[in-house]
């Protein structure tokens, strides 16, 4: 595949990734104009390298670590805090989820709920969610699976919002 058929191929994954993109970068800066413009950045960051691609089966990997690595960025002039409810409650409502996850995803750590997102919000396999937090698979299996039964138990005991 030549230079120009390989920044072909980058657009047309952009836009059918577009939206996750958003999301993936509003989970890491937490406001609309700051996920705007990670976005913004991560497709100006990918055309201008798409010929410097060497795998066209990892499109959507590679954009998803530029939109991690850019919100990165953007964070390190920032101060971090944890995903907004607003990431929490968009995601969830998307697909129908009970309101007891929300509240009990407040107590997962960071990357815990970055590993859920991904795998069940995203519906990204477990080698893609391994390739963009650069883990071993089996690390992010173990992360899944802890994260995972840290929700089923809050969630049994009526989770973080329960008066």
């Amino acid at each position: 595949m030549n230079s120009k058929q390989k920044k072909e191929y980058v657009e047309k994954e952009i836009l059918k990734s577009y939206k996750s993109m958003y999301r993936l970068a509003y989970s890491y800066v937490k406001n609309e104009a700051d996920a705007l413009d990670v976005v913004q950045e991560s497709v100006y960051k990918a055309i201008r390298s798409a010929s410097k691609v060497k795998q066209i089966d990892y499109i959507r990997s590679w954009l998803y670590r530029i939109v991690i690595n850019t919100s990165l960025d953007i964070l390190h002039n920032k101060t971090r805090e944890s995903l907004s409810d607003e990431i929490i409650q968009e995601a969830i409502e998307d697909k129908n989820k009970d309101l007891d996850l929300i509240d009990s995803l407040h107590n997962l750590n960071d990357k815990e709920r970055l590993v859920i997102v991904l795998r069940f919000f995203e519906d990204m396999k477990i080698n893609d969610v391994a390739e963009i937090l650069q883990e071993n698979a089996n690390t992010v299996k173990s992360i899944l699976y802890r994260a995972l039964k840290k929700l089923r138990v809050d969630i049994e005991k009526g989770g973080y919002g329960d008066e």
